[in-house]
């Protein structure tokens, strides 16, 4: 556990009582606050008090009396659509509000690090796609390579529930907006900024919004090493932000669309190949077409950002490439769920939004696609320039008559569940097909999250395998 540094004695409210917030109140009473705790639900008071915390009504008058700070966990808006009450009547009475990302960076250097040979580092990776596969490569690569890692935030443990990192630990964290917006500081040695597609339009009040969200990753003095996707225009303006010259090596732009140029560092990919430039001379390259758990060119941008970041920690090249070969993917990100009979079976229930089950789509030739959910704001934009790659659509969720009418002249049939869904797409697939979920949708429609969408998946793959293959 990180004991919060700063808040001894001191009175500090917590809102929202799930992984993040629970974590916090440990760690707030770690480091000598008198921590108090509220959620709307009955059942997270009662289990937070059943560990000695003291449950305190923030809707009351008077709640925020000698309160020194309010933590607040990711999902509770704060700004858009509309603040929470709770935080509105905080800002009133002029009580700071923070997260548990803020509470880490103010609190994981100690004075103890005086005393190592090498200071830990945090490596902190934000954007729209691709950041839990790239930050969970990277913690990859460094435990192949024998040095401590530890994976927290938006995936693995919470941030405040980690060990405190030893000599020469790193400290690897996927951030979210959520997370990434409200936190009142933000300083890792090595930022990692994806991309950026419209997603989360509705909480940060436009797509100008959420890059102001993710920029602040980058906005406190600038990280040791900032490593920016510059396939949009939007990273682009941040490489540009961040860069002091062409050739400021403290920059390492990448892509997965084409070559990069200039004087700088940069990493690539090109026609399955990484390269590696700096000073305008090619320094390594990695062949990336065999890499199981890296398929398609959305997951070559993944390892062109998690390479630039074990090799802004020093990891040699050859290093690099034997871990990624290694790397068996994150399950329901373009995981490989089942082979049989020349036909492939894929599960990328996290393709939550259009641009993602197009990265997807593109990644293979013929495809048996499974989509469909609670459709995103901004309608299947960059998923109508890849239908040339499926075969016929198996559409899903509550509004799937409506999801279809936009697949135009694409084969495709209403399927509605899951379970018929895979039962039409395995009776139908051919030799060198790929049965695809992808929805380009959200799953709280018919699922409690994408997780639980990607399992049923799973299990009706297996129930459906299992059947085809009884003796008739």
């Amino acid at each position: 556990m990180i004991a919060v540094r700063g808040y001894g004695g001191a009175r500090v409210a917590v809102l929202g009582l799930g992984r993040s917030g629970l974590a916090a109140a440990r760690a707030l009473r770690a480091g000598g606050a008198e921590t108090l705790v509220w959620d709307d639900s009955a059942d997270a008071r009662e289990r937070a008090g059943a560990e000695g915390f003291a449950v305190h009504d923030l809707t009351r008058e008077g709640a925020w009396r000698d309160v020194a700070a309010l933590i607040v966990s990711p999902g509770i808006a704060h700004l858009y659509p509309a603040p929470n009450r709770i935080i509105a009547s905080a800002w009133a009475a002029g009580v700071p509000v923070d997260n548990d990302i803020g509470l880490f960076f103010r609190s994981v250097a100690t004075d103890e690090w005086d005393n190592l040979e090498t200071a830990p580092r945090v490596i902190a990776v934000t954007g729209s796609n691709g950041k839990s596969t790239t930050a969970a490569l990277i913690h990859h690569v460094l435990t192949y390579a024998g040095r401590e890692s530890q994976l927290a935030g938006n995936i693995g443990r919470g941030v405040m529930d980690i060990d405190p990192p030893g000599d020469g630990g790193v400290v690897v964290l996927e951030l979210s907006s959520y997370q990434t917006e409200l936190a009142r500081a933000l300083t890792p040695d090595v930022a990692v900024f994806t991309n950026l597609t419209p997603d989360h339009l509705d909480r940060h009040a436009g797509l100008g919004g959420y890059f102001a969200a993710k920029r602040r990753l980058f906005a406190e003095g600038g990280p040791d090493r900032a490593i920016i996707g510059v396939d949009e225009v939007e990273g682009q303006y941040l490489a540009n932000q961040m860069a002091e010259s062409a050739a400021d090596d403290r920059l390492i732009r990448i892509s997965a669309a084409r070559k990069l140029d200039g004087p700088g560092w940069a990493v690539f990919a090109r026609k399955g190949f990484l390269s590696e430039y700096r000073k305008g001379r090619q320094i390594a390259s990695l062949d990336l077409r065999g890499i199981a758990g890296l398929p398609g060119a959305h997951n070559h941008q993944n390892a062109c950002a998690a390479y630039a970041a074990v090799r802004s920690l020093g990891l040699a090249p050859k290093i690099i490439e034997q871990a990624f070969h290694s790397f068996q993917g994150l399950p329901h990100r373009s995981q490989l769920v089942a082979e049989a009979g020349g036909v492939r079976v894929v599960n990328d229930s996290k393709a939550t939004n259009a641009d993602s089950a197009a990265k997807a789509l593109a990644a293979f030739p013929r495809i048996r696609w499974i989509c469909g959910g609670l459709e995103k704001e901004g309608g299947l934009g960059p998923v109508l320039e890849q239908l040339g790659h499926v075969v016929k659509a198996y559409v899903i969720g509550r509004e799937a008559g409506r999801f279809a009418l936009q697949l135009g002249e694409t084969p495709h049939e209403v399927s509605e569940t899951m379970a018929r869904a895979v039962a039409r797409a395995a009776a139908e697939a051919t030799e060198g097909e790929t049965v695809l979920l992808a929805p380009a949708a959200a799953s709280f429609d018919q699922y409690d999250n994408f997780e639980k969408r990607g399992d049923d998946f799973i299990a009706q793959v297996t129930a459906t395998l299992a059947r085809t293959a009884e003796p008739g």
